[in-house]
């Protein structure tokens, strides 16, 4: 079996009185582009902290690649790459420097390190620019932060909410980049956007109050949520919503146009009741088929309903 990138099992972090941390326990496979995902002040930053040897954990266990990270030993730090929330650099370099620098802390040899600026420079889509990091529009400070981050080619890529503040065109930049790593390196992408996760991440957990609530695939994260959505299309859209609304399987009904959106908590018995109750009303049946649930429901379902 090949080691896990990360494994935390009962980690507990408090400052003082709070608990920013409350028994984390997880486990990110090898390779997998991981979603941290969770509410502002959920604990995701405390917990790459601890992950990269900057914090302790008051209690629990902290591996990464089998080893503790505090304090992180050479030859651990150099198979990680880290872009915390706020990067900051020398607005005074040229991002070639920027990188040559990083690049220099690793002790990497001449040849090796200006093959790898140049494939970076590519890779962030900053090849060829001039300013000086000054200069550099959100999006790009973003794109040169990653870009340091794999400086070192590393083996478990952390990114602490890389996509925060930026514009639409900033973001889909990033999440290309992400994308773009999977294969390379595993990376752990925390975040609270949860389109971002939809979009990149293989597997996730969702962080709430400390607390791992949900640690899965997003696939099988939907399952587990128990909640189906059918999808029908008739030329009367309104009846057909005010009669499944009191059904048993009915668990939520919107219209939008000639579609009604019916979420359900059974759909083999709506699949099987639908057609009759249509037939009832004397409907003419366009469309009648099931819709995946989106992730922001079912983060709404474990996060939203804790009290």
């Amino acid at each position: 079996m090949p080691e896990r990138p990360i494994e935390l099992e009962g980690v507990v972090k408090t400052f003082g009185g709070v608990r920013a941390l409350d028994g984390v326990t997880l486990s990110v496979p090898p390779g997998s582009i991981y979603g941290f995902l969770g509410p502002n002040g959920s604990g995701k930053t405390t917990t790459i902290r601890c992950l990269t040897g900057l914090a302790r954990p008051t209690s629990g266990r902290v591996s990464v690649f089998g080893r503790r990270p505090f304090p992180a030993p050479p030859e651990l730090l150099a198979r990680i790459g880290y872009l915390p929330d706020v990067p900051r650099f020398y607005e005074w370099m040229s991002g070639a420097e920027f990188l040559r620098f990083a690049g220099t802390l690793f002790g990497l040899e001449r040849r090796v390190l200006d093959e790898r600026v140049d494939a970076l420079l590519e890779l962030s889509g900053l090849r060829g620019v001039s300013a000086r990091i000054g200069g550099y529009s959100r999006g790009m400070k973003q794109r040169l932060g990653v870009a340091q981050a794999l400086v070192n080619a590393p083996d478990l890529l952390l990114l602490d909410e890389p996509t925060s503040a930026l514009d639409p065109l900033g973001r889909k930049e990033i999440l290309d980049m992400i994308a773009g790593m999977r294969g390379r390196a595993t990376v752990f992408f925390s975040t609270h956007i949860l389109a971002d996760v939809e979009r990149t991440c293989d597997t996730v957990a969702i962080l709430d109050r400390g607390t791992v609530v949900a640690e899965a695939p997003i696939d099988e994260l939907r399952r587990r949520a128990g909640r189906h959505r059918v999808v029908v299309g008739v030329d009367d859209p309104a009846r057909l919503a005010t009669a499944v609304r009191d059904r048993e399987w009915s668990t939520a009904v919107e219209t939008e146009g000639a579609l009604v959106r019916i979420a359900v908590n059974d759909l083999a018995a709506a699949q099987r009741e639908l057609p009759a109750v249509i037939a009832g009303l004397g409907l003419a049946l366009h469309r009648l088929d099931a819709d995946e649930i989106s992730l922001e429901e079912v983060f709404v379902d474990l996060v939203g309903g804790r009290s």
